[in-house]
């Protein structure tokens, strides 16, 4: 792995693809024993959540269903504070356990505010099952149930998360190389 720039900023490798491909099993297995005969709705947030998505529910062993929707509370590198509902849930959740898949939990709002608006459909079970987790920069009242990596409040990228829709195809996760020690 080498340094990528995007934007005129410089990202350096910071969490490689086989380190995560061997978390993803670990959560895998998990979510499989929690969830063995209960058929989960896996909730996929896009854009972000779809590589660690695709890689999560292939790798669960347990029937499951997976859907998808989209939120976007990003700008850049920074959260811009409000949620935006772009596509929405069409399944029934009502009594179904939904296990929501988000690339990263940051300062919260996000997922808080998607929550809120599940719980709502009366599941009989909500889940969240993130590969990023930021414990310092929450906001919210937001506890994950299934997290990859609790990561320090740096800006990242790659394997899914992007700056400015770029760079969301690179194999490994990269960290802003100022924000590296």
């Amino acid at each position: 792995m080498e340094q990528v720039t995007y934007n005129g900023l410089t990202f350096e490798p910071y969490i490689r693809r086989e380190k995560i491909e061997a978390r993803i099993k670990e959560l895998a297995r998990t979510i499989t024993a929690d969830c063995g005969g209960k058929r989960p709705l896996f909730l996929v947030v896009l854009n972000g959540a779809f590589p660690f998505a695709s890689d999560l529910f292939r790798a669960v062993e347990t029937d499951a269903e997976i859907s998808f929707i989209r939120l976007k509370s990003y700008e850049g590198t920074s959260s811009t504070g409000t949620v935006k509902e772009v596509i929405g849930l069409n399944e029934d959740i009502q009594g179904r356990t939904v296990i929501v898949v988000e690339d990263i939990v940051d300062t919260g709002t996000t997922i808080h505010r998607l929550l809120n608006d599940l719980r709502a459909k009366n599941p009989a079970e909500l889940k969240v099952a993130t590969l990023l987790f930021k414990p310092e920069s929450l906001r919210c009242d937001v506890k994950p149930d299934y997290v990859g990596f609790a990561i320090p409040p740096k800006f990242i990228i790659g394997f899914g998360l992007d700056l400015d829709g770029l760079a969301r195809n690179l194999p490994d996760i990269y960290v802003l190389k100022e924000q590296a020690d």
